[in-house]
């Protein structure tokens, strides 16, 4: 498989394997012809984020077992939709995010300066996320 790039220009790192995340349930928020939702922005969760995602219908926190997903909570590691993210961006309810692991496919969505603004390396305790 060709290696997919990050927002920086380098390699794609992985996004969160607990729970599993991306498109193709990889760890890794690749993407591909099949991802017409661009799954692409690696979020770290939030309370906020969680809460607006849910109130634009994008319910992220119910566990959804019939598609094994056992739902988010604050500090999970998650591949979220560019626009979504966008969205709750605009709201002031945006995600931190992963640039390293963030694919580039994401600029064609949101810009680079804007994803800086809300990067973060992901911290040890994530009860601060809550």
């Amino acid at each position: 498989m060709e290696s997919e790039l990050n927002v920086l220009g380098e390699a794609l790192q992985e996004c969160g394997t607990d729970p599993v995340t991306g498109f193709f349930r990889d760890g890794c928020c690749s993407t591909g012809p099949e991802d017409v939702g661009s799954h692409t922005v690696c979020a770290v969760m939030t309370s906020e984020f969680l809460t607006h995602q849910a109130r634009v219908g994008n319910d992220l926190s119910t566990p959804r077992p019939e598609f094994g997903f056992a739902g988010l909570t604050p500090g999970d590691r998650w591949c979220v939709v560019a626009a979504r993210w966008l969205q709750a961006y605009h709201a002031g309810a945006a995600a931190p995010v992963v640039l390293a692991s963030t694919h580039a496919r994401s600029l064609e969505t949101i810009p680079l300066a804007v994803l800086r603004d809300h990067a973060v390396d992901v911290p040890p305790d994530l009860s601060s996320l809550g």
